[in-house]
């Protein structure tokens, strides 16, 4: 179990670490680069699977090929081993429904999820799609405990996959860069809506306006979706008109 700083969750879990989408507000890729024990490979679109931690010195490097994605294998059974319910983010470093991800490393990851039940699961993607996908051929499950969400930052990202997955859907707002505009509630209605802004001092970084953010929040209310707002609006909006609400079917198994 890795506690996070994460306000939405209780800890982490990184099976599948890296990510191809080249963000230019990541946040996993400056701490993989921080913490790599080795150099990137030359190969451009390298994927990597290990069967044990990787060590360099006397230290495991929880990523050693910096931010290239990686199946660490080792770290398989690891919920299980987490006897408290809690809610984990499944992948928190890295985008585990990538078109680069092999089918046999998301199933290998929802095997264990499936084995672990006492837990829920939140998983999110810049990739969609791959949820579609995976609906259609019956490989998406279909299990309380897993919510499926989706990375948008501005009306041009796509969200409208809601309407053919039959699951528990959220989006996660963050970084907000632009208003996302009215909901079409007949084909896109997420369960959850986390917001939050940019993070770091990148040269180019977009504050949001408050507008943006009551214009979400208004739609959400509307239509009777819990909203949470990180940590990151708090100089926007202040600490009084902060929400951090959070789905019941998130909290009924850590109240069990």
């Amino acid at each position: 179990m890795q506690k996070t700083k994460i306000e939405w969750c209780d800890s982490t879990w990184n099976p599948v670490p890296g990510c191809f989408h080249e963000c230019e507000y990541c946040y996993a890729r400056k701490i993989a680069k921080r913490f790599s024990g080795a150099s990137e490979t030359d190969a451009e679109g390298t994927l990597h699977d290990l069967e044990n931690a990787a060590v360099m010195g006397f230290k495991k490097a929880p990523y050693p090929f910096e931010f290239e994605p990686t199946f660490h294998r080792y770290r398989l059974k690891q919920p299980k081993g987490w006897k408290k319910p809690q809610n984990i983010f499944v992948c928190s470093m890295g985008d585990l429904f990538g078109e680069w991800v092999p089918d046999e490393w998301i199933d290998a990851v929802f095997k264990d999820c499936e084995e672990a039940p006492q837990h829920n699961y939140l998983f999110l993607t810049k990739n969609p799609g791959r949820y579609m996908m995976l609906e259609k051929t019956g490989k998406l499950p279909h299990r309380g405990n897993m919510w499926f969400g989706s990375t948008v930052t501005g009306p041009h990202d796509f969200y409208l996959w809601m309407r053919d997955v039959v699951a528990h859907c959220f989006l996660s707002v963050e970084p907000i860069h632009a208003p996302l505009g009215k909901m079409n509630v007949d084909s896109e209605k997420p369960e959850w809506v986390i917001i939050g802004a940019e993070s770091g001092n990148r040269i180019g970084k977009i504050i949001p306006q408050k507008a943006w953010i009551y214009e979400l929040t208004r739609e959400c209310d509307k239509y009777g979706i819990p909203v949470f707002m990180k940590n990151s609006l708090v100089p926007i909006l202040g600490n009084d008109n902060m929400r951090r609400e959070i789905p019941k079917a998130l909290t009924w198994q850590k109240e069990r």
